[in-house]
Parts: structure tokens; sequence; C-alpha cells
């Protein structure tokens, strides 16, 4: 991408001069997600675009996770709603805006996808969710995974079907790999993202998140759900064979292998630990080390 500079500016403070691709990779490195090392095997026009990337699903995402009024959310969703009408037409504002500008030129990025991501973040703002459908949950999972994975295929060079559902079936590994990692923080934070039937199906009526938790039946949910994440890694496994081999779909098979590792230990911990107050919170977490490894594993082999 070439070097450029955005002139950012409001109504309350002087224009000033940003870097959009130092934006980003600050962005990304403050984030001190598994991202980044998955990514740093791309070639570098790639590379710069996934980070640009990244920076806007972690802004939005910082949206909707943040202490503002639910106004204030909302404005901020729809503004950068704006800025995607803005930047397709050539004229963005925001430094990431600015980014992806050069992305969407270079690698034929789908508006809907970036759209699609705001609205999955809206549903959060909207929220809190709690027990949502698991038609609602697929959707949800779609909008905050499947879709990023749209736009990641195509900067990895895979834009066709093949690659389709790659993002698809991989992005909805990787949501519910989240849920299951991360059910006392979303808890903590009014959240439950376990789906009503399989909640009903157990028996579990209560929609406060924290006594979801505790309830004895709540391993049987997650197991389920588990259930789903490894069927969907096994197609995204699958569809990653049929990649044209030219394309730059490590990083893919870098995250996906990160995500697995997480989920078989959620799975040998079996959720008992939810009622446990005294319990280990890092369950299925992968440290730093791992994913190295795994990074260095499947991104130089």
């Amino acid at each position: 991408m070439a070097q450029q500079t955005a002139t950012i500016s409001s109504s309350s403070a002087p224009a000033v001069e940003v870097d959009p691709l130092r934006h980003v990779q600050a962005v990304v490195s403050a984030s001190g997600s598994s991202f980044a090392w998955a990514m740093r095997f791309l070639p570098k026009e790639r590379r710069q675009a996934i980070f640009a990337v990244y920076a806007f699903c972690r802004e939005v995402d910082d949206i909707a996770d943040g202490d503002d009024p639910i106004e204030v959310k909302r404005a901020a969703l729809d503004d950068w709603r704006q800025e995607v009408d803005r930047l397709y037409q050539g004229n963005p504002t925001k430094p990431t805006g600015y980014a992806l500008k050069d992305a969407i030129k270079l690698f034929n990025l789908d508006r809907d996808a970036l759209l699609a991501v705001i609205d999955g973040m809206q549903m959060d703002v909207d929220g809190p969710v709690i027990a949502p459908t698991m038609a609602d949950l697929e959707l949800y999972c779609a909008r905050v995974a499947g879709a990023v994975g749209l736009l990641c295929v195509r900067i990895f060079g895979e834009p066709g079907e093949v690659g389709r559902r790659t993002a698809e079936r991989l992005g909805l590994a990787l949501q519910l790999t989240n849920i299951l990692r991360d059910l006392e923080e979303d808890a903590r934070d009014g959240r439950l993202y376990l789906p009503k039937e399989l909640l009903e199906a157990q028996g579990i009526q209560s929609r406060d998140p924290m006594t979801v938790l505790e309830h004895p039946l709540t391993p049987v949910v997650c197991r389920a759900i588990a259930v789903r994440a490894e069927a969907a890694f096994a197609d995204a496994d699958a569809a990653i064979s049929q990649c044209d081999p030219r394309a730059f779909m490590r990083p893919a098979i870098i995250m996906m292998m990160v995500y697995k590792k997480s989920l078989e230990r959620l799975l040998a911990a079996d959720w008992t630990y939810l009622a446990d107050p005294g319990h280990d919170s890092t369950k299925g977490r992968v440290s730093k080390a791992e994913k190295l490894l795994i990074a260095l594993r499947y991104g130089l082999f």
C-alpha cells in the first residue's frame, strides 16, 4: 500500500495528520491478540490490508463493549456505517477508513461484510444478548465472525465459493469457541450466549447469566455447543484443503489450530468448574508461547 497520511479533524479539535498504516498497526499491537501472530506470515500488502480489517473490527467492538450510554453507542455505530458509505465513495474520514480504502481497492472487499460486522455489534448494544434462539445465535456468529472471515479470505486470495465456505464455517467455529471460553466474562457483563432451546431442553429456566452458569446441567448445554463447533471446524478444514494452493491460507490454519486447542481444553474440563467459586478462571486459554509455536509450525511448513 502507498504511504499516506489522513487529515483528521472535528469541531472541537484542530486538524491533525495521522498515518493510517501506523494507526492500524498500533491497534493490532495494543490488542495483544493471537491474530497478529497469525497474520505476520502474509506478504506486506496483504498483511497491511488484514491489519486494517482487524483495526476496524476492534474499533466497532470497543464501541459495543464500552461504558458509554446506549444512545452514544448507537450513534457511534451509525457513524461507522456512514464511514463505510464514505469509504466506498472514496472519501473516508477516519484513520482506519483510510487504511481500508487501499485494502478495498486491492482486494475488492465486500461492503456488505463490513456492514454485517457493525450489525453484529449492534446486537450486543441493543441487548444484552441473553439466551438467544439458535437462529439468532447463528446470525450473531455470522455477523461478528463469519463476515470478518469473508473479508479475510479475499485478502488471502481465495474470493470464490470455497473461500466463502471456509469463512462461514471457520467463523462459526471460532465464535462458538469464544462463547464457550468466555462464559464467565460475558455473564459478568450481563450476557449469556447459550441458546434458549438447549437451555430449556435441560430444564434451565433462569435467564440470569450467573445463575445459569451455576446450574448442574449447564455443562450438558456447553457440550452440545462444542459438538457444533467441532463440526464447523471439520467443515472449515475440508474447505481449506480445497483452496487454491497459491492462496495465502496459512493464517486461517493457524487461527483454526489455536482455537481447536482451546476447545479441546474446554471439553477436557467439561465446564464443571463453573459451579466452583474457587476455580481457575483461565480454562481453555492458550498461552502466548503455545500460540507462537503453532504459528511457527503452520506458518512455515
